[in-house]
């Protein structure tokens, strides 16, 4: 078996220090990730690695360039209209305008902050894959424990949790990958891509610019910039020797092709 990495970037604006009490000015939340994600698609580019930018339609409509060069060679989703504040009507709206921009379809679909979403409404939207959930507890912010840890389907709309390992389920984000040495890491990637011929793993362009002026809790700003660049290089590179890298939405594609021929080992949900 062929085994897999979703590799992804939420590109959005950096409005984290808000969570925790200091605004960021409309410039500051559009450079901070500008900078960030500049470096961030070099790194990509050397390695030759593919991913998937799960894109606000604001952060498009400021940064058109950065846009452009992310359409060339990755594929764009969408992460709503702005990071800060959804309504229902941003699904369609995000996914329209995103296709608009870059003259691309737009398949996927990733809510900002991994907030509730109805999958029915991401499929009723013209989406044709959801990775909105992250099957972990993260204090003070969710409990998913018991949410699925493995893809499965809401009628014809395919859910990609972010990966967990099994059993224990030592989650693969950006917090972790920050707040832990890497052989440990690589320990849970060689579990996890064992078990489940895949990894979904996500990152945010800000966190490769320099954070340490922001007031942000000791394990959110204590790796960045270079320092956090140069440990993903480190592991992107290591990680090449294990599997190859895929886009959300050709898994997806394949995915559902398999689990029609196979019988798959997916489970039909109807919440």
């Amino acid at each position: 078996m062929i085994r897999q990495v979703l590799l992804s970037l939420d590109v959005e604006e950096f409005d984290i220090p808000e969570e925790y009490g200091q605004l960021v000015g409309p410039d500051d939340r559009i450079r901070v990730s500008s900078e960030g994600l500049v470096r961030v698609l070099d790194l990509l580019d050397r390695l030759d690695i593919s991913c998937t930018c799960y894109t606000t339609v604001h952060f498009a409509r400021e940064q058109g360039d950065l846009l452009s060069r992310m359409a060339a060679r990755h594929e764009i989703a969408s992460h709503g209209l702005s990071h800060s504040g959804f309504s229902p009507g941003d699904l369609l709206r995000s996914r329209t305008e995103l296709e608009a921009l870059t003259g691309g379809e737009v398949r996927g679909f990733r809510m900002p902050r991994f907030g509730k979403i109805d999958s029915r409404e991401v499929l009723a939207a013209g989406y044709r894959y959801n990775s909105s959930e992250n099957p972990i507890w993260l204090p003070g912010r969710y409990m998913h424990l018991f949410s699925p840890r493995l893809p499965y389907f809401t009628g014809d709309l395919l859910n990609l949790p972010i990966s967990a390992s099994p059993v224990i389920r030592y989650p693969f984000f950006w917090l972790s990958f920050k707040n832990s040495p890497l052989w440990l890491f690589r320990a849970m990637t060689r579990w996890t891509l064992r078990t489940d011929g895949y990894l979904n793993i996500f990152f945010h362009p800000w966190e490769f610019s320099d954070l340490s002026d922001w007031r942000l809790p000791f394990y959110v700003r204590r790796l960045s910039g270079d320092k956090m660049l140069g440990k993903l290089g480190r592991y992107l590179t290591w990680l090449k020797g294990h599997a190859v890298f895929i886009t959300s939405a050709d898994f997806a594609g394949a995915y559902k092709t398999w689990s029609r021929e196979e019988g798959g080992r997916t489970r039909k949900t109807s919440h």
